[in-house]
């Protein structure tokens, strides 16, 4: 169509390359500027407009647009020939531009892919963002040995047959690659790591959600808002903590020491046995109680005018009995987890008991809520049971000594 169009006139030769060369630009630019036109009149402005939503992520990864200048190269390929001196390298350099603008297509397609499969339930759990990257890194190493052969003039399976010699060198430099490539199908298959997943890893420093797996690098935001990029092999050759399982099993532990002061701890006498009879958490304890001591006592002839004989009540005893009974009636305690009050080795900081129970609000802010309410309760309830808290002196406490 172009040397028609150039015979209708009368040119010398230099005026009719430039001028060829001239329409065949022309014609290029005209190509470009009307796909460009039709995909953001036509395609993007029916996308935008329409009710489906996955093709939002076609539009959204600009998929039509990275071939916009496909139709301007082809153009150019065809009339390559109108310049014999120039063809083979017109052909060549066009030719390349084809592979990478259709490697960028397909690069955007797959990521606009990945986009959609992530808004399906099933990629949580089953991520394939690796196994794209793993293609892609195959597509452009494919492309790599196409433009060579396409400059070099030779068969791309002579080139291939080639690499054998470099099996060692590719192997070292794609050690990364084919390490992370090997973590990537532990991950996906075991699903042993999921986006959402509450990784600790303290050799990185790394503490909260995992917010992309990818092929090289997994992601985590830390609960400070920073992000931490660990390298898939390293992680999985690595230990670290997944906090996913407390959070499937409904409940996340409460493990809290209380201090008691062990000078405070004694036998309860009968007035505190009367006082203690009145708290509801303890009423039906100590009936039992009493009634399990009395028939020990008196099966044994025991001595009641010495206290250290037979067996009695004890307000440390008391005191986790209470404790006990308060977490079974506490509505955010999970009852079908371990619950357990016990004493722990006394020390020079007095005598621990310890709390270990499992609270059903996994969530960080409410867990911490309920733990400091539960603590603040106990606190306050010690001096009930003529316990001391020990702590050790500060400074008004000499204070209230030297006065």
């Amino acid at each position: 169509m172009i040397d028609t169009f150039v015979d209708l006139f009368n040119f010398t030769l230099i005026s009719r390359d430039l001028l060829k060369l001239f329409l065949i630009i022309s014609f290029a630019l005209f190509l470009y500027l009307f796909s460009k036109l039709l995909i953001h009149k036509v395609i993007h402005k029916y996308i935008i407009s329409n009710k489906i939503k996955w093709d939002n992520y076609l539009l959204n990864r600009k998929v039509f647009l990275s071939i916009v200048f496909l139709p301007s190269l082809i153009l150019i390929f065809n009339y390559a020939d109108t310049f014999p001196k120039f063809e083979s390298i017109i052909k060549k350099l066009v030719l390349t531009m084809i592979i990478i603008i259709m490697l960028r297509f397909v690069t955007n397609l797959f990521n606009a892919l990945n986009d959609i499969y992530k808004t399906l339930p099933i990629a949580k759990n089953k991520p394939i963002k690796g196994f794209i990257q793993i293609i892609l890194i195959l597509l452009y190493i494919v492309a790599l040995l196409i433009i060579v052969s396409i400059f070099t003039e030779t068969n791309p399976w002579v080139i291939i047959s080639g690499l054998g010699a470099m099996t060692a060198i590719l192997i070292l430099v794609f050690q990364e690659t084919i390490l992370s490539f090997v973590a990537s199908i532990r991950i996906t298959s075991s699903g042993i790591i999921q986006i959402g997943d509450w990784l600790e890893v303290p050799k990185f420093g790394a503490d909260g959600e995992v917010i992309d797996i990818a092929l090289h690098n997994i992601q985590i935001q830390n609960w400070d808002k920073t992000i931490t990029n660990i390298p898939t092999h390293k992680l999985m050759a690595d230990s670290f903590k997944n906090w996913q399982g407390m959070v499937q099993s409904g409940g996340r532990r409460i493990m809290r020491n209380i201090l008691i002061d062990i000078n405070s701890i004694k036998f309860c006498d009968n007035e505190m046995i009367d006082k203690f009879s009145k708290i509801d958490y303890l009423k039906e304890y100590i009936k039992l109680k009493q009634a399990e001591l009395n028939e020990y006592n008196l099966k044994n002839n025991i001595d009641d005018s010495i206290k250290v004989n037979g067996r009695r009540l004890t307000n440390i005893g008391m005191f986790r009995a209470y404790i006990l009974n308060y977490l079974n009636n506490h509505p955010y305690i999970n009852k079908d987890l371990i619950l357990l009050i016990r004493h722990l080795s006394p020390d020079s900081n007095g005598l621990p008991i310890q709390i270990y129970v499992f609270s059903n609000q996994t969530a960080w802010v409410k867990y911490e809520e309920v733990q400091a309410d539960i603590f603040d309760h106990l606190l306050a309830v010690v001096n009930e049971f003529d316990l001391r808290v020990f702590q050790n002196p500060s400074g008004s406490d000499f204070k209230k000594l030297s006065n």
